[in-house]
Formats: structure tokens, C-alpha cells, sequence
């Protein structure tokens, strides 16, 4: 099981202070240099969001990420024009369509391929046709797991969000098994099954015991959070002892 980190947030934070140059002599933290750490710990990949609003990554950092990683790049965007041709120009490894709303604070649910699947379809081929990985970020619905698979997406990635803020023990039970569900579907189907969105320390090890089949966790906010207590090298290697000690699911 491969673990891919998301450093949004370490672009957020610059953002709060040099936002108007964000590549300035003094604009910090340097989000190339948070990648190499991160890669540095044993992190598979690296995950960035190119939102609409320029919230945290900026175009320019692409081809800044692009030149220092190692492994390979995972961008997340949403399915509009603009973005799409900015990801055909950074040619990343794979690309993770997700939904996107300019009011929301972070990505509040899977994308709706079932309602969507000749753009959907348009947007993978065209995608392929360059080489990119794609990679659908969806809820862990039978009938999403189907749909991606019609869009010829050959990864899905399970929005696990709904588990990690299930307030009360039956309702993580009721995630995990929609979560287990959708994976084994998934898998069934020849997709390559990922996850993410509120994975922490905490909710890993019962999610890993759950749910099988699982190729990559992408994971962002818990870990750089992390990060500012023990630093992003211990919070990788961290994050890779809990996945690393969790015990295979019975499948």
C-alpha cells in the first residue's frame, strides 16, 4: 500500500502571508521543499490541488514540483476547461477528478460520474491519449464504482470523509461496510482502488482492517497538521508505521 501526501496546506500557509508573490526571496514555506522532505521519509508520491480559486497552489508551482520530484505527481481538479489544459501542460503522472465548489472549505463529497459520464469519458481519453493516469475521487457508492468504470477511469479513489466525521461507533460501521462494499466492486471490476479525505492516525487502523483491496491512501490535512509538532519527515514515517502495522482485511 503506497501512501501519496498531500501538501496543500503547506501552500496555504504561504498563501496567508504571500499571497501577492508567492515566490518571493522571503515567501515561506517553500512547497518544493516540503515535497522532498516528504519524499525524503518514504512517501510514494506527492498530491496537490489546483483549485478554480487558487486558494493554496498556484500555477506556477507545477513546473517548480515538477522539476524536484522524485516520485511521481498526483493533481487534483476540477473538471472545467481552464484546469484541464493546465494539467495537460504539467503533465503529472495521474490526475484525480474531484468536484468543486467555491464555498466550500474542502471538498465536501465524491463527483457524480453517474450523472456525468460522456464528459467524464471525454475528459479520461483525453487525459490517456498524454499518458495521465486518471483517477475519479468518488463516494463509495455501488452505482459511482460502476460508473467510472463506463467512463473508462482505470482508478477510483473512495471519498472516506463521511467515515472520518461519522460521529458515533454504528455510524463508522456503516461507512466502513459502503467503504468495503465499493472496494471490493472496485476491484471486482479491475479498478485500482484508493482512498482518502480525513484519514488520520486515529481512524487508519480500523479503516485498514476493513477494507481490502486498497492501492494508494492520499493523505493531507491530519498529516501536515502532524507536522507542525514533530516536523514532516517524522509525521511521514509516522503516517507509513500505522499503514505499514495494520492487518490485511479477510477478503
Amino acid at each position: 500500500m503506497y501512501l501519496g501526501v498531500n501538501i496543500d496546506h503547506v501552500a496555504t500557509l504561504r498563501q496567508a502571508r504571500h499571497s501577492p508573490d508567492p515566490y518571493a526571496f522571503n515567501a515561506e514555506p517553500d512547497l518544493a521543499a516540503a515535497a522532498m522532505a516528504v519524499e525524503r521519509a518514504g512517501a510514494h508520491g506527492i498530491t496537490v490541488h489546483l483549485r478554480a480559486d487558487r486558494r493554496h497552489l498556484q500555477d506556477a508551482d507545477l513546473p517548480r514540483l515538477h522539476d524536484v520530484i522524485r516520485t511521481k505527481l498526483n493533481l487534483e481538479l476540477g473538471l472545467t476547461p481552464e484546469i484541464v489544459e493546465i494539467a495537460l501542460r504539467a503533465r503529472p503522472a495521474d490526475v484525480c477528478l474531484v468536484p468543486e465548489s467555491r464555498q466550500e472549505v474542502t471538498t465536501e463529497g465524491g463527483l457524480d460520474v453517474a450523472a456525468r459520464v460522456p464528459e467524464i469519458t471525454a475528459a479520461a481519453r483525453q487525459f490517456a491519449a498524454e499518458g495521465i493516469r486518471v483517477s475519479l475521487f468518488i463516494d463509495p457508492a455501488l452505482a459511482q464504482v460502476e460508473a467510472a468504470r463506463v467512463a473508462g477511469a482505470p482508478v477510483i479513489e473512495l471519498h472516506t470523509g463521511a467515515y472520518a466525521n461519522a460521529a458515533d461507533e454504528p455510524a463508522r460501521a456503516r461507512e466502513l461496510t459502503r467503504l468495503r462494499a465499493a472496494a471490493e466492486r472496485g476491484a471486482a471490476l479491475g479498478l485500482v482502488v484508493n482512498a482518502g479525505h480525513g484519514l488520520s492516525r486515529a481512524n487508519l487502523p480500523a479503516f485498514l482492517a476493513v477494507v481490502p483491496h486498497l492501492h494508494e491512501l492520499n493523505i493531507g490535512h491530519s498529516l501536515v497538521s502532524r507536522a507542525l509538532f514533530v516536523g514532516l519527515e517524522n509525521a511521514v514515517l509516522e503516517f507509513l508505521a500505522v499503514m505499514n502495522a495494520a492487518p490485511s482485511p479477510a477478503r
